[in-house]
């Protein structure tokens, strides 16, 4: 097209009416230079025709140039485009302007978008439901042929997700035992009963809020960099290159993210319950208690089944957020937003997961007597 002559526009006069002649390749520049000129010589003119003879190339722009020009003077008449590939191009043109355009789609009423939003959560549940199927099945595959998991990639999510939040695991667990013994205080002066304070926080942190809080923190760093790593590989169709090489993502992505999880969790949980009774024991030594009533406190009230409880609450709630991390980053989408919607679904799925389970053992250690 570009070796072609440019277009020219010829207008004959004839009676009532108007011969339109072009000549040479009529391709976007020269529609668009010749757009204005035609659409004035058109309207109005009956009736009109379109001289093609001497067309030696056309595109999409001109020939929508051609049917706009056949709109404004309602109806004309073509002359002279040989059939062939202008003629094609210039159908398939038409073609596309008669498709009607898409109709913005009817509200549904409220029932109708309560049966909707319930259809998408089941199907919504299903899906981790088979995701939590297919882990098995590859751990299942893994304990058969162990040198199948990656241990350096293990390792790697252990420092990333357990190290690397030590830090803040230990800053957080100590201002909550601190913020717990002082608002225990409060009211525990009022009968005399400050040296009750260490068995107050020592069970509710080994027992609930050590497991949980950690639970919280993985889940805000680990589950959210799970979901944003699997969902850049998925938006970049890695993950469907692994699959057309046979290699499955489950057991060669997912395994080491949820081994690594179920590890780091008993650790920072454990770690949050230590710094939260140093914080504790700093509270009681301001409120004049010296070190060993705190010590024999919690040695008399404080069982090994809460710490062993709480560890393997945390545990589970370790798998739980890598789950549910690995399933948003699998499954998300292919657009610029895809990334960033996965990393929200992981932490929000992963804190309602966490709270779920957590109402799950408190009911399970009730009926047991723990």
């Amino acid at each position: 097209m570009s070796e072609a002559a440019p277009a020219s526009l010829a207008v004959q006069a004839e009676g009532a009416g108007r011969r339109l002649a072009f000549r040479g390749a009529l391709d976007a520049a020269a529609a668009a230079r010749l757009w204005p000129e035609a659409l004035r010589q058109a309207r109005g003119a009956h009736p009109l025709v379109l001289d093609l003879a001497g067309v030696t190339a056309l595109d999409t722009a001109g020939a929508v140039l051609l049917l706009r020009l056949e709109r404004e003077a309602r109806g004309a008449e073509f002359r002279g485009l040989p059939a062939g590939p202008l003629q094609a191009v210039l159908d398939r043109a038409r073609g596309a302007l008669a498709r009607p355009a898409p109709q913005p789609p009817v509200p549904l009423p409220l029932l109708g978008r309560i049966g909707e939003a319930a259809w998408t959560r089941g199907q919504d549940m299903l899906g981790q439901v088979a995701f939590l199927g297919e882990a098995i099945l590859a751990g299942l595959a893994t304990l058969r042929r162990p040198w199948r998991l990656r241990l350096s990639e293990v390792l790697r999510h252990l420092d990333e997700a357990g190290l690397r939040a030590f830090g803040l695991c230990a800053m957080l667990g100590f201002l909550i035992g601190l913020i717990l013994a002082f608002q225990s205080s409060i009211p525990m002066r009022q009968f005399g009963a400050e040296i009750f304070i260490p068995n107050l926080v020592g069970i509710s942190l080994l027992r609930e809020l050590g497991p949980l809080m950690a639970a919280v923190i993985l889940s805000g760093r680990t589950g959210s960099a799970y979901a944003a790593e699997l969902g850049t590989m998925t938006v970049n169709e890695e993950i469907d290159a692994l699959r057309i090489m046979g290699i499955d993502p489950v057991a060669w992505l997912v395994l080491p993210r949820l081994l690594a999880a179920m590890l780091v969790m008993p650790v920072l949980s454990l770690l949050l319950d230590l710094s939260g009774l140093l914080g504790m024991g700093v509270v009681m030594a301001t409120l004049g208690f010296p070190p060993v009533a705190v010590v024999n406190q919690l040695q008399a009230w404080v069982k090994p089944k809460d710490l062993i409880g709480g560890l393997a609450k945390a545990a589970v709630f370790g798998l739980a957020i890598g789950l549910v991390g690995c399933r948003a980053g699998l499954a998300a989408g292919r657009g610029p937003r895809a990334v960033g919607d996965a990393a929200t679904a992981a932490v929000v799925g992963g804190i309602v997961s966490i709270v779920v389970l957590d109402g799950i053992f408190a009911v399970l250690f009730f009926r047991l007597g723990w």
